[in-house]
C-alpha cells in the first residue's frame, strides 16, 4: 500500500482490510499500482467523518447497523462517470439491424426488455431510446429499456438530464438537434425521449439479488464496468446474467473486455462488425 501523507492524519491502519471490503461488496479491484486512487476516492469520506484511520472507516462499514449511507457514499466516490452519447455506434446498428429482429422473428408479440447497467449520468440508455426510435422500432414492437447504476449520485444526475457538450462529441448533430433541447450551455432530452427510458435504478452489480429484476432482459448492455473489476468479481456478474437471462440472450460488453476465461456459455458472435456474446 502506499504512503498516505502525515498531514492528512489519517493512520494506514486497517487499509488491507478496507481494500478487501471495498473489492467484495463493489467488485472493484485496486490492484496493481491502483490502490493510490482508491486512497484518493475515499479518504475524503474518513476524515468527512472525523476517523483518524482506515481501520475505523473499514469498522463502520463491516459492522455498524447504519452503514448503508456510508456504503452509499463509497459507491458515488467510486463510480466512473465518463461516458457519452452515441459511443460504440456500431453495436447500436447491430441491435437495431440484427439483434431485434431475430429476437421478434419467432415471437413478434413478446415485450423486448434491455437493460443498460452502469448507466452512469444516462448517456447510454438514451443513446438507444434514439437508435431505435430511428429505427422505427417503438412503432414495431413492445419494448421497455431499463437503466440502473451503482452511484444513486450517478442516477440522480441522469434524473436531471442536463447534459453539456462534452457529452455530444460523437453523437451527429442532426440527433442533437432533433432529440436535445438547448439552454444556453446545456442541453437537455425532449420529454418523448426522456419517456422511452421505462425505470431508473440504483443497483450494485455484486449483488445478485438487486440484479434478479433486471437480469432476465433478452439484451443486456453492461459496457465498459468488467475494466474495473477482478476476475472474480465478473464471473459472479457474469454467472448471474447466465442463470437468469433467456435463451438467446445478448450481452453487450465494452471494446476493451472480454468473457473469453470467463464464461463458456456466452458465445462471442460477429454481428455486422460488432461484438455480441450471445447465450443461446
Amino acid at each position: 500500500m502506499p504512503f498516505v501523507p502525515e498531514h492528512l492524519g489519517v493512520s494506514e491502519a486497517g487499509l488491507p482490510l478496507l481494500h478487501e471490503l471495498i473489492h467484495e461488496h463493489t467488485g472493484l479491484s485496486y490492484a496493481n499500482g491502483r490502490s493510490e486512487l482508491l486512497l484518493d476516492r475515499l479518504t475524503p469520506l474518513v476524515l468527512a467523518r472525523g476517523f483518524r484511520s482506515y481501520l475505523d472507516f473499514y469498522y463502520l462499514l463491516k459492522f455498524d447497523d447504519q452503514s448503508s449511507l456510508a456504503w452509499r457514499e463509497v459507491m458515488d466516490a467510486l463510480s466512473v462517470q465518463e461516458t457519452y452519447f452515441w459511443r460504440e455506434a456500431d453495436q447500436m446498428r447491430a441491435l437495431t439491424c440484427h439483434v431485434l429482429p431475430e429476437l421478434l422473428r419467432d415471437a413478434p408479440r413478446q415485450t423486448v426488455r434491455i437493460w443498460s447497467i452502469p448507466c452512469a449520468t444516462g448517456e447510454e440508455p438514451l443513446t438507444i431510446a434514439m437508435a431505435l426510435e430511428e429505427a422505427g422500432w417503438f412503432d414495431r414492437a413492445r419494448i421497455e429499456i431499463h437503466a440502473s447504476d451503482g452511484s444513486a449520485a450517478a442516477i440522480a444526475r441522469a434524473g436531471e438530464a442536463v447534459y453539456r457538450e462534452r457529452s455530444f462529441r460523437a453523437l451527429p448533430v442532426h440527433l442533437r438537434d432533433a432529440y436535445f433541447e438547448r439552454n444556453g450551455a446545456q442541453w437537455r432530452p425532449i420529454p418523448a425521449l426522456r419517456d422511452r427510458i421505462t425505470s431508473w435504478s440504483v443497483v450494485n452489480l455484486m449483488a445478485r439479488g438487486e440484479m434478479l429484476p433486471y437480469a432476465g432482459t433478452q439484451i443486456v448492455f453492461c459496457r465498459n464496468a468488467f475494466i474495473y473489476f477482478s476476475k472474480d468479481s465478473m464471473k459472479d456478474v457474469v454467472r448471474t446474467f447466465e442463470d437468469i437471462m433467456p435463451d438467446p440472450g445478448y450481452l453487450f460488453v465494452g471494446a476493451s473486455e472480454s468473457l473469453s476465461r470467463v464464461s463458456d456459455r456466452f458465445v462471442l458472435e460477429d454481428v455486422d462488425r460488432a461484438f455480441v456474446y450471445v447465450k443461446r
